[in-house]
């Protein structure tokens, strides 16, 4: 009886252990109430800094692995060419300057010539309908009248040159004006110029890849050094697609880091990825044809560190992490994959 009972026992036990091994391997894997992943590093939007001039170096203002504020010097190229491009840019706008406000002496003088020609131009009316009045009476000579008839077309031909000289001085100045802001559009991109001379941290960082050198020749676009923000540092993480059916914006993320033993971050989940990692390479290795084999494939999951965290300060680009994202926290975002 007692051996009956023993075998009945050990039945149940293994038909109960069997029924929960079968749901515990077949439950989905984002069933669970945490998710997390070896597949993370710790990441940074580096900043690139590249002259906009080119020239020789003069000056290096920061070393490696040095941390800079925004606005601090970090080269100096030499900018004697520079400036004198702005001088010269300075003196085409005098210059032009210089000829329009002497202009306008100039069309002084053409409104005085005009002035002339038109007294003249009434004068040889006059003279031109006295002869014509005497050669009609027979008080003058044909040839008199005839000679009044050209000097009254000669002025008036004068009159009509004047204008046009007037008119010509009065549209110069419009030209003028447009030389002069061209020359002043030039001049100011001079001095633009001479400011990239000058290369000021665009943020706050540590200086890293640093190819500036003393005496080197600076190129328009070449690097000359990379920024890392370690104040904006954040997680990147490669979950599997298998686990991201719970997982949403604004959930709360343990993190460990292997670099640093003991230490233990928090974070929350910030953003998830629209592709797979794969999806961005040149040929995907999705199989349309032939024989095909299920890859499980990794999204990115974006995590930002909790602010006033001390030992955040210890982090670099490219540790490697675990974080453990609490998928059943209430306060996350209603945002879903």
């Amino acid at each position: 009886m007692a051996s009956n009972l023993f075998r009945i026992t050990v039945g149940t036990t293994a038909a109960v252990a069997l029924v929960a091994a079968f749901f515990i391997f077949n439950r989905p894997e984002s069933g669970g109430s945490e998710q997390s992943t070896d597949d993370a590093y710790v990441q940074a939007h580096f900043t690139v800094v590249a002259p906009q001039v080119a020239g020789v170096i003069g000056r290096v203002s920061v070393d490696d692995h040095q941390a800079v504020k925004a606005g601090a010097p970090l080269v100096n190229i030499d900018d004697r060419a520079l400036r004198i491009a702005v001088d010269a840019a300075k003196a085409n706008v005098d210059s032009l300057q210089a000829q329009l406000e002497r202009q306008q002496s100039t069309i002084a003088q053409a409104r005085a010539g005009l002035a002339a020609s038109v007294a003249s131009l009434k004068l040889a009316e006059a003279n031109r309908s006295r002869f014509a009045n005497l050669a009609r009476d027979g008080s003058g000579t044909v040839q008199a009248h005839q000679q009044a008839d050209a000097e009254w077309d000669n002025r008036r031909a004068a009159r009509e040159r004047d204008q046009a000289g007037l008119r010509s001085a009065e549209q110069q100045v419009a030209v003028l004006r447009a030389e002069v802001e061209k020359a002043r559009t030039a001049h100011a991109n001079a001095e633009l110029n001479l400011s990239y001379a000058s290369v000021f941290a665009p943020l706050d960082g540590i200086v890293a890849q640093r190819r500036a050198r003393v005496g080197g020749y600076a190129r328009v676009g070449e690097p000359l050094l990379t920024l890392v923000p370690l104040d904006a540092l954040y997680v990147e993480a490669n979950f599997r697609e298998t686990q991201l059916a719970r997982v949403r914006v604004g959930q709360p993320v343990d993190i460990v880091v292997d670099a640093l033993p003991g230490v233990r971050l928090k974070g929350r989940v910030e953003s998830l990825g629209p592709a797979s990692g794969v999806s961005f390479s040149p040929v995907p290795p999705h199989n349309a044809t032939g024989n095909f084999t299920k890859i499980v494939q990794r999204l990115p999951v974006r995590i930002y560190l909790e602010p006033g965290q001390e030992a955040a300060r210890r982090l670099r680009v490219g540790m490697s992490v675990r974080p453990r994202i609490d998928v059943d926290a209430e306060d996350a975002r209603a945002n879903v994959l």
